[in-house]
């Protein structure tokens, strides 16, 4: 017998107005999509300006990255899994999720977390193996569809060449995050990868954060942070790090106002790059030469 679980929100709720009206026509989806969707989110050109600056942090030491969004585009796999799946057990009475939604409900969130807003009646083994057979249906997309975000090779080189130390830190469970830095080549780059759910907290606390510092024995007064959820910038501002906001699908305030020091479209941004030639000036880290 199928689950069914309809939420219902009082009009006063303040995420009632990113669920559609029950009464919409159902779309149905393919079981397996060949193509990533397109997500429509846009961000504000004329939001907060911040000074694109790094300089606080010289001599620079280490740097952090999260994975989802900010190593690769994958919220488009993610959302389409959970719009899938979620129709299947009757969220919202079969109504797909908008994207408005995902993002501020689900986006950048760990896995318990999610279980608890969206299936607050469900015991949690239920909504484990509910988030199980998600994860399963994303690995499957990202196997065949994930892309590494532009120009993410060439900062990679540059931190190498500089001999900076580097962590991969994320809200993913293990399985999804071991396969998308393989899938990006990043497996030997990485020296260290810290899972939210292996800590006492996940984003958006600092622990992620703050282990991922102490693993690699260095300070936050020497690294700074790549994210792009708002749930990852506050925890990289809480564990006392600046943090470059990615806006690879979030909107540009959401990110300044979790904290971000600046946004960048991509690694290719030249605000990005102007940062870490102003580093490389005050003495960023130790330059390996050949």
């Amino acid at each position: 017998m199928s689950s069914f679980v309809a939420l219902h929100l009082p009009s006063s709720h303040p995420l009632s107005h990113l669920l559609p009206k029950t009464h919409l026509q159902r779309r149905n989806l393919p079981k397996f999509a060949t193509t990533p969707l397109r997500m429509s989110i846009s961000w504000n050109s004329h939001a907060v300006e911040s000074k694109c600056s790094l300089s606080g942090i010289a001599p620079l030491e280490a740097v952090l990255f999260d994975i989802d969004g900010t190593l690769c585009d994958s919220d488009p796999l993610h959302y389409l899994a959970f719009r899938e799946l979620l129709q299947e057990v009757g969220f919202n009475g079969g109504v797909p999720i908008t994207e408005e939604f995902y993002i501020e409900t689900i986006s950048g969130n760990h896995n318990e977390y999610i279980c608890g807003t969206l299936f607050p009646d469900w015991d949690l083994q239920k909504s484990l193996k509910f988030m199980d057979d998600k994860e399963a249906m994303f690995r499957r997309l990202a196997s065949k569809q994930l892309k590494p975000v532009n120009g993410l090779h060439k900062l990679c080189k540059w931190i190498e060449g500089h001999g900076l130390k580097r962590a991969a830190v994320t809200n993913a469970p293990r399985p999804n995050a071991e396969l998308m830095i393989s899938i990006l080549g990043l497996s030997d780059f990485f020296e260290i990868l810290v899972i939210g759910g292996e800590c006492d907290r996940a984003k958006p606390f600092p622990d992620p954060y703050l282990k991922a510092l102490e693993s690699l024995k260095t300070s936050p007064n020497h690294t700074f942070i790549f994210e792009d959820s708002a749930s990852g910038i506050k925890a990289g501002v809480e564990a006392g790090m600046p943090v470059v906001g990615l806006l690879t699908r979030n909107p540009e305030q959401l990110l300044m106002d979790a904290g971000a020091t600046f946004l960048i479209k991509d690694f290719d941004d030249s605000k990005l790059w102007t940062a870490l030639e102003e580093l490389e000036r005050k003495g960023a880290g130790t330059t390996v030469t050949a």
